[in-house]
């Protein structure tokens, strides 16, 4: 990355300007304790305009939630309009449970109550926003929000505005570097935290982000997959595979048109 500064600054200008046409009065971020929201809320701070921190944990890892308290308690220490809650959610998710049928040793049942986690925090940080007049800012990157369907429908990645969705993560990590974000965050492996064991991305994705990127520019290139050693093959796949499954979170939803004659 160039001149992350003039990033900054550029995104920082469209956050504010987005806030100042919409009539709305700040943001609402939720902060989890990695790269992404770290930077988001960061960048939101940097507007000047009311920022809320959200910290929601449902089953958290410990090292997740403390690396998320100590980055609001350095973001609440350099900028003055920050401010924060902790909600925590792992009561609400529980009572959720005991509302659903129960299927033992199902996998899709994991996944659904994982994506439940997403949902539940995503309607925490809309009531705050609608409490405040505050704008819900995603911190969803490129790679996850357009390359592989990487996040939970109408759960993270349901907001108001994405700062960060044109950044590939390996230039979020540039970005985090230039705002000094805590190394600590910088450092961590990359996880949603949506489940009980300490799986990150990487466990899920079975390929890391920067094989990803490759991946993306590669398809955006038109590259002929005959060209591709047997290991560039083998990410290639694993890309089209999450990229095509996740078709439905990346697209517009369907809408049934309906032809005029038959009104």
């Amino acid at each position: 990355m160039k001149s992350p500064e003039k990033i900054v600054t550029y995104i920082v200008e469209w956050l504010n300007n987005y806030a100042e046409s919409s009539a709305m009065k700040g943001f609402v971020v939720g902060v989890s304790g990695g790269i992404d929201s770290a930077v988001t809320s960061t960048l939101c701070a940097l507007t000047g305009k009311p920022v809320l921190c959200l910290e929601m944990p449902i089953h958290q890892n410990k090292e997740q939630v403390n690396r998320a308290l100590d980055h609001i308690k350095w973001l609440k220490k350099e900028f003055s309009n920050v401010s924060h809650h902790t909600v925590p959610l792992t009561s609400v998710f529980e009572e959720f449970k005991t509302t659903v049928p129960s299927e033992e040793n199902s996998d899709k049942q994991l996944l659904s109550l994982a994506n439940t986690r997403a949902r539940i925090r995503m309607t925490t940080l809309y009531y705050f926003a609608a409490l405040h007049s505050y704008l819900v800012a995603g911190t969803g990157n490129k790679v996850e929000d357009f390359g592989v369907g990487f996040y939970t429908k109408y759960g993270d990645g349901g907001v108001d505005l994405s700062p960060i969705a044109d950044l590939l993560k390996t230039q979020v990590y540039s970005l985090a570097k230039h705002l000094q974000i805590l190394d600590s965050i910088q450092k961590a492996a990359p996880t949603d935290g949506l489940w009980s064991d300490d799986r990150t991305d990487e466990d899920q994705l079975g390929v890391s982000y920067e094989i990803l990127e490759w991946a993306m520019h590669a398809e955006k290139e038109g590259r002929d997959e005959k060209n591709f050693s047997e290991k560039e093959l083998l990410a290639f796949k694993n890309y089209k595979k999450f990229n095509n499954q996740n078709k439905h979170k990346m697209e517009p939803i369907p809408v049934c048109e309906i032809p005029s004659h038959l009104f």
